[in-house]
């Protein structure tokens, strides 16, 4: 097993003997008293794993320019001896939206495409609910989640599935609006998709290429890995955590590759403070000026606004609230805080950066309830030498509720179910076909006296249906899943008794099955 702690002590101690001479300068007032905060920081991570009954962690803390704190918590894998450490791989989910962000940004600087591009003219099959939206939507809105789709709508068309990029692209003319296009904000994967799509029509190579050789080699990330297939060969990897009735259950990894520019890359604390340090330096990484400062700074500029209620007092003082190009921005304490989280089945991530300040830290966690925002408020906090807010503390009560509370959702369809009924129809006729216009088809078969469902692009969402009421069946899945459970599906008829589609319910808040609305076609 490798030591878990790595901490830079050759750094630490020039930190502490340029803080005689910079006693009086402000921007190293986190490096005054080096030694003691990360003893500090060290002691209550430990305390916040246990606390939140989180499988295992790596935390790294980035100061001016220097990985000076890393180290792994508790363990790769629930019933198995092995720390994760600052090169154990993890899944970053949606914190690779920034690198999406960062290519075209280069695209940009190179002159090869404008922010204001229409996505249409690189993509001409790119279609939304609307021939306007369609005809004016930008690069520019594609990565700032103002397109008018509303927050992961679409995510069940490429969750778990072998559906094309492209296809799925294709499928989103079906999904309804939100929003008026520009006039709101909704988190949207299926446009990254369509931006990494736009980086392959643009440059001729796969957005993995373009990532591998713009971002990866130049940084010497080498420990990242962009497909699934490659953590064997790399090894030290976490494994990724369901949590089942309060135990962390360890569940398989799933295959992101062909939707990778939204969330497909697997990365370490290690690799991920080199792309920190290339954000905080204004992209130049020595004497290599990567992406132009002006385009970072575009980046880090809002471009979707988020109410703050000026009413009241604000964590942090907070005074505006917004998302850039890849990146979510804040001000914290009076500085200006850029970062992202990130989401994935089983593991959880967040970078934050206080650029002008040169702080950031990452977390990368291999469970479903994870402490991230606690970490990074009490570490940055702690860093600015401020007097830390004890925020597991007051984020654990919201976290327990959430994952240790049913979904009110489920419990009134629980409490609405009518005992000692029966299906209105035989077996068989439910059986058959169902299509839907945003995914593709979904059988319903009888195998052995019992109704199976099988999703033609998503093997992994077999189940069998028990039935539950009138012509209402629970889904029981054959696989565990991170982000949802208990479900069912409620079979429609017409006025001559003839089964005409279903409808899926599967309350949870990350993948919506009731968008699929299938049909029956035979």
């Amino acid at each position: 097993m490798q030591h878990p702690t790595t901490i830079n002590i050759t750094l630490m101690k020039k930190l502490l003997t340029l803080c005689v001479t910079l006693l009086l300068s402000g921007t190293m007032v986190h490096a005054r008293q080096a030694a003691s905060d990360y003893e500090k920081l060290d002691a209550y991570y430990q305390r916040v794993l246990t606390d939140w009954n989180l499988p295992g962690m790596a935390v790294g803390v980035v100061v001016d320019g220097q990985l000076v704190f890393s180290k792994g918590y508790g363990l790769i894998e629930e019933g198995r001896p092995g720390r994760p450490d600052e090169h154990t791989l993890f899944a970053i989910a949606s914190n690779t939206k920034a690198i999406t962000a960062a290519v075209l940004g280069m695209l940009v600087d190179e002159g090869r495409i404008t922010w204001d591009d229409r996505v249409v003219t690189h993509l001409p099959y790119f279609e939304l609910f609307d021939a306007y939206v369609t005809r004016e939507a930008t690069i520019r809105d594609l990565l700032s989640h103002r397109v008018g789709l509303g927050t992961f709508s679409g995510d069940v068309i490429w969750y778990k599935s072998d559906i094309p990029a492209e296809q799925v692209i294709r499928n989103a003319r079906h999904l309804p609006r939100a929003f008026p296009f520009r006039s709101g904000y909704g988190y949207s994967n299926l446009m990254y998709l369509a931006a990494g799509e736009v980086i392959e029509a643009v440059t001729g190579k796969s957005w993995m290429e373009n990532v591998e050789e713009r971002i990866l080699r130049p940084l010497g990330m080498d420990r990242t890995i962009l497909q699934t297939a490659d953590l064997q060969g790399k090894g030290n990897f976490a494994t990724p955590h369901a949590l089942v009735d309060g135990v962390n259950v360890p569940i398989e990894w799933e295959d992101w590759t062909h939707v990778a520019a939204i969330g497909g890359l697997i990365s370490s604390v290690h690799d991920v403070a080199q792309w920190m340090i290339l954000n905080m330096n204004h992209g130049i990484r020595g004497q290599d000026t990567l992406i132009r400062p002006q385009t970072v700074n575009l980046m880090w500029t809002p471009h979707a606004s988020f109410m703050v209620d000026h009413s009241r007092d604000q964590d942090f003082s907070r005074h505006f609230n917004g998302y850039g190009l890849g990146w979510g921005l804040s001000d914290y304490h009076g500085r200006l805080s850029v970062g992202h989280t990130g989401g994935y089945d089983g593991m959880i991530s967040e970078v934050r950066m206080l650029p002008k300040e040169g702080i950031g830290v990452v977390v990368l966690t291999n469970g479903v309830k994870s402490p991230i925002g606690a970490i990074t408020n009490y570490t940055l906090e702690t860093l600015l030498g401020m007097e830390a807010r004890d925020w597991s503390a007051q984020m654990l009560p919201r976290a327990n509720q959430r994952w240790e509370t049913e979904d009110p959702r489920i419990t009134a369809i629980r409490n609405a179910r009518v005992e000692g009924t029966s299906p209105a129809l035989p077996l068989a006729d439910y059986a058959g076909v169902y299509a839907s216009a945003i995914y593709g088809e979904i059988n319903v078969r009888l195998v052995n006296g019992m109704l199976e469902l099988e999703f033609e692009h998503a093997p992994e969402l077999a189940a069998t249906l028990s039935h539950w009421h009138h012509d209402v069946w629970e889904i029981r899945w054959k696989h565990t899943h991170a982000f949802f459970g208990f479900g069912t599906i409620s079979f429609r008829t017409d006025n001559k008794m003839q089964v005409t589609g279903m409808d899926i319910e599967v309350p949870n808040r990350d993948i919506f099955f009731e968008e699929l609305k299938p049909v029956k076609v035979r």
